[in-house]
């Protein structure tokens, strides 16, 4: 399993990105996903995830309400719809998968078999 990730960029507070990750390999329905961020001189955090197509994503507690995860099938991609974006998103951000990752597993890094090459999105305020 190989994943791409893209859709970072510079935009102003208050803007939107939208981010892509694309599966390559068995990233079937069986697959859960996480989205995660880091910023300079942070750890590695939790952003969104999902365990397996048809299950209601999980969000960290700061982008409730603005960041939106979603997954399409058919084209092996999970996307995280990012609204109302704050200097504090700035970081880069990493989608992750798991075949057959448990609800409680979703926010913890070292549960994730494979790793996208992460994307920058930088808000200026």
């Amino acid at each position: 399993v190989q994943l791409q990730a893209s859709g970072g960029g510079l935009v102003q507070a208050g803007g939107s990105l939208r981010l892509s990750c694309v599966g390559s390999g068995p990233t079937n329905r069986g697959y859960g996903f996480g989205w995660f961020r880091q910023a300079p001189g942070k750890e590695r955090e939790f952003v969104a995830g999902v365990t397996r197509s048809g299950g209601t994503p999980v969000y960290t507690d700061s982008v409730k309400g603005r960041f939106t995860m979603s997954r399409d099938n058919a084209k092996s991609t999970v996307y995280l719809q990012m609204n109302d974006l704050e200097p504090e998103d700035t970081a880069v951000y990493y989608c992750a998968a798991k075949y057959g990752i448990i609800l409680s597993s979703l926010r913890d890094s070292t549960s994730y078999d494979y790793w996208g090459q992460g994307t920058q999105v930088t808000v200026s305020s």
